[in-house]
């Protein structure tokens, strides 16, 4: 958890496949500990095609059978079988968009990060106007697991969000 912390959470994100693997794992984590799914990360990595949503959205049947019984993931049907359906929204909203999906979650944002001022951890929220608003619009598109508190995650660890506490030596770094 630390290495993830000092070395990825927080930092801006601006490439649609690191978009797409945060989407997969932060829906993954829905019900579960984060760092359950970190220690999964690279069975997700290696079940859903190096987390590339042209690959994850050609998934059929077989591949959806295949990632139920790998334990290197979730197993969880619904959670697997919307993995795949987001990978073809995902795909269509990237490809019906110019600047793809890093343009269209930059929106949420007015472009730059929200940078957050908070001294303790129990000051940092679950939600946000800015999670509200991208999960709705998300929810209308059709996407799955992408509720405001896990928007608000993905917001936090692709660094839409400055959520380093001020006394953290990331918080000025990102």
């Amino acid at each position: 958890m630390w290495r993830y912390h000092d070395a990825e959470w927080g930092v801006p994100v601006h490439d649609d496949r690191k978009h797409f693997e945060f989407l997969v794992l932060e829906g993954a984590q829905a019900g579960l500990s984060w760092s359950t799914i970190l220690n999964k990360r690279e069975g997700y990595r290696r079940v859903f095609a190096d987390f590339d949503p042209d690959a994850v959205a050609r998934f059929g049947t077989r591949q959806i059978a295949a990632a139920l019984k790998d334990p290197g993931i979730v197993r969880n049907r619904l959670k697997v079988e919307c993995t795949v359906k987001n990978a073809q929204l995902f795909v269509k909203l990237r490809d019906g968009r110019r600047g793809g999906f890093d343009d269209f979650i930059w929106s949420f944002v007015d472009g730059a990060p929200v940078v957050n001022r908070w001294k303790r951890g129990s000051q940092i929220p679950a939600t946000s106007k800015h999670s509200d608003a991208l999960a709705r619009e998300l929810k209308r598109l059709g996407f799955k697991f992408a509720g405001s508190t896990i928007m608000y995650a993905h917001l936090q660890a692709c660094g839409l969000v400055n959520d380093h506490l001020v006394g953290c030596f990331r918080y000025r770094e990102v």
